[in-house]
């Protein structure tokens, strides 16, 4: 079947998306009719690198991407590894709204934070235009990765997400939770969603300059990221993009006014750009071809 769309929708990630998930698509054309019947072929997966429209919004790794806000740029590098999405592509042929679930202590509460599931629901909308996107969100304040997995399996019976993006282990770090432990709960929750036909994100730890003197904390960090890595599904690097800003936001201060009352409030930032972070590794994600091949790995360290 093909997908009819105006000019106007044909470029950017809507494209490649488009492109990515196999269907023909019929714009205006200057050929001649006889010369456009061509005979019905099944429809190819593009590689990434031949996808123009990502080409065109997807920097190098080094690079920060401009598809994101200015105070949220970030380098590929250092925002996302990638993963296959393969029950939100599903989804997406199948022209149905998208259900996500997120878990994870920041994704609720009071504040700043309150609003990165109404964030996440916009900026995913906007990703995936014609597409209903629904977020719910079921964090629990101060919650550990053991306690997420056994109220997981209810959730998951009642909301039937596509797409669980749980942050994980921030608070496990703080409560010195034994770091064996804490993965082997991680990878065995993370094999179970997968199991029941359903994506995962991971969003590993907040930034800040006292926490990076942690080691403790920081060994949770690459322990999700080997997570990640082995149970292939994409990671959004929370603590590597936050520090990334936070040293361009402390640069950018050096020398400003004292009496201007600059101040940077790294927190704030960061729940302001994790729906982006978060939305730019899905839609990237998604441009991932269905067939067989390593995934991307995640940046040395």
């Amino acid at each position: 079947m093909a997908l009819s769309l105006s000019p106007s929708l044909l470029g950017g990630v809507s494209f490649a998306l488009v492109a990515s998930l196999g269907f023909a698509v019929q714009a205006q054309s200057t050929t001649p009719p006889a010369a456009q019947v061509q005979p019905a072929q099944a429809p190819s997966q593009p590689a990434l690198a031949e996808i123009p429209a990502l080409q065109a919004t997807a920097p190098s790794a080094d690079a920060p991407d401009p598809s994101l806000s200015p105070e949220c740029r970030v380098p590929g590098s250092k925002l996302y590894t990638l993963a296959k999405l393969k029950a939100v592509k599903k989804a997406l042929r199948e022209h149905r709204a998208v259900q996500v679930l997120t878990i994870g202590s920041n994704s609720g509460g009071l504040g700043t934070a309150a609003t990165y599931p109404v964030r996440l629901e916009d900026a995913l909308t906007r990703s995936l235009p014609d597409i209903e996107v629904t977020v719910e969100s079921r964090g629990v304040s101060g919650e550990i990765a053991f306690g997420a997995a056994e109220r997981l399996r209810n959730q998951v019976a009642e909301i039937e997400p596509d797409l669980v993006v749980w942050q994980v282990g921030g608070n496990d770090a703080l409560a010195r939770v034994d770091i064996e432990e804490f993965s082997q709960s991680l990878a065995e929750t993370v094999a179970w969603i997968k199991s029941h036909g359903i994506d995962v994100v991971l969003v590993d730890p907040q930034y800040t300059a006292s926490l990076a003197k942690d080691d403790y904390y920081r060994q949770f960090v690459l322990a999700i990221q080997k997570v990640a890595e082995r149970e292939q599904v994409p990671l959004v690097q929370r603590y590597e993009a936050m520090r990334y800003l936070a040293t361009r936001a402390i640069s950018a201060l050096k020398g400003a006014p004292a009496q201007s009352g600059a101040g940077f409030r790294l927190a704030d930032l960061g729940y302001r750009c994790m729906a982006e972070h978060v939305t730019r590794a899905i839609t990237v994600s998604l441009l991932q071809p269905d067939i067989a091949g390593p995934a991307i790995p995640p940046p040395a360290h």
